[in-house]
């Protein structure tokens, strides 16, 4: 597709900074999104005589025809449609949901498009923008609403999906699917999210001690919100340098894997499909969208759970992450299927470090701005749920192989996690706190 491409981006007939240095800039979050992606037959649209018109026809077709989950985009008008006619609430957040899912694989999708014209360093920094673009912007919005616990539940929901299903469905099923042979991956790229995400546990546990061991949770309020501050303000600055260390002084350990040894160098897997304007526009639009649905989602969280007898702690920390990153979460999969262990364990543990590290310290920020108070302390029941699953996360990478119990293992503790926010009953969107009862209750046995 040379002749839709501006002419100003092409160098000597070629395109700039393509071939060997894109392949090279190519993250494991592009390449999982990829295996959900399929060849359009522009055949037809190649006849169109109309410059214009064949240009934007050709666009839909890669963007909106381009990839499997076409079939779900028909859920994005439906939700907008329920969403003015006073449809069901229920029904409003469940196609905004399902829309979502192919929204957030297109993002992928456009930001490798335009990672082929900036380069290599820019599309990464650019990728570990817009990688979670769909929790960061669903957190803004209840934010704004100021429901706390469903930006924290949904943050926390898809670190959990992370580390437990993501990466113990890739590590269960191709070790199923690669029984003969021994699957590796690089120990090096794990070591260097678990430590990250080991800093963020402390930075999520502090908070929680700093108020349980007080006396007085009044006495502890003010400066358990000013520790969480500061907390976001010093993981903000590691995950910049995180940045740093992926995409220059150490990009070798994140490089993604290419699949030539099974198809070949094929030219048009490294060439863009569209333009780099167009490629902008297409990302404001589908952002835009999901900035849509996402207010749809936060705002009918809670009739939704009326409705199907569900807690919003449950919603929010298992059914928001599995719907939401369904396709990303897929890729990874089947790259684990072809024995790419490396890709799966970039993908699950690279976008649960972002959110740790990137997501949930910048809501604390704009919490701050907004004037709304919003700390690290997760609940005692939900920090223990992070924890665990770091620790066994950790533990379960640290040989540097695999095989097919460990994600059965890891699979499991997601299993018993999810049963546990199923049974519970926490408050919507209220801002008690079960630690603070139980801190109050203990310091009134005391007092008497």
């Amino acid at each position: 597709m040379a002749s839709l491409q501006e002419p100003w981006l092409l160098e000597n007939g070629n395109l700039k900074g393509s071939s060997k240095e894109i392949r090279h800039g190519r993250t494991a979050h592009n390449m999982s999104s990829s295996s959900l992606r399929k060849k359009s037959d522009l055949t037809l649209v190649s006849k169109v005589r109309c410059g214009m018109l064949r240009h934007l026809l050709t666009n839909l077709q890669e963007v909106i025809l381009g990839t499997k989950l076409t079939v779900l985009f028909p859920a994005i008008p439906l939700a907008i449609a329920a969403e003015c006619y006073g449809f069901g609430r229920p029904w409003v957040f469940g196609l905004s949901l399902l829309g979502l899912t192919p929204l957030a694989e297109r993002v992928s999708f456009l930001t490798e498009q335009i990672a082929y014209y900036t380069g290599p360093t820019v599309g990464g920094l650019l990728n570990a923008t817009c990688g979670n673009a769909t929790e960061l912007i669903i957190a803004i919005f209840a934010l704004w609403q100021h429901k706390i616990e469903v930006v924290k539940y949904s943050l926390l929901g898809s670190i959990l999906s992370n580390l437990l299903l993501v990466l113990g469905t890739s590590l269960f099923c191709g070790g199923i699917a690669n029984l003969g042979k021994e699957q590796k991956y690089d120990r090096r790229q794990a070591d260097v999210n678990t430590l990250l995400l080991l800093l963020a546990l402390l930075c999520h546990m502090l908070p929680l001690l700093f108020r349980i061991s007080a006396a007085s949770v009044s006495l502890t309020e003010v400066p358990t919100l000013q520790l969480s501050r500061v907390s976001s303000i010093i993981m903000l600055l590691a995950y910049i340098t995180y940045i740093i260390f992926q995409l220059v002084t150490h990009r070798q350990l994140f490089e993604a894997q290419e699949e030539s040894e099974e198809h070949g160098d094929d030219l048009s897997e490294e060439t863009p499909v569209i333009g780099f304007w167009s490629g902008i526009v297409w990302l404001v639009g589908m952002t835009a969208v999901i900035a849509l649905l996402s207010e749809f989602v936060v705002g009918t969280i809670e009739d939704a759970s009326e409705s199907w007898g569900l807690s919003v702690s449950f919603i929010s920390i298992i059914l928001l992450p599995i719907v939401g990153n369904a396709a990303e979460h897929a890729g990874a999969v089947i790259f684990a299927f072809k024995n790419k262990l490396d890709i799966s364990l970039g993908v699950a543990l690279g976008s649960a470090t972002q959110i740790s590290m990137f997501v949930v310290p910048l809501c604390v920020i704009v919490a701050w701005i907004l004037g709304i108070e919003m700390d690290l302390n997760f609940n005692l029941l939900e920090t223990g749920a992070l924890a665990l699953s770091i620790i066994t996360t950790a533990f379960t990478l640290q040989d540097g192989t695999s095989h097919y119990l460990k994600g059965l293992a890891l699979l499991l503790c997601y299993v018993v996690i999810g049963a546990c926010f199923f049974l519970s009953k926490t408050p919507s969107t209220g801002h008690g706190n079960a630690i603070d009862l139980g801190v109050k209750s203990a310091a009134g046995v005391v007092g008497a």
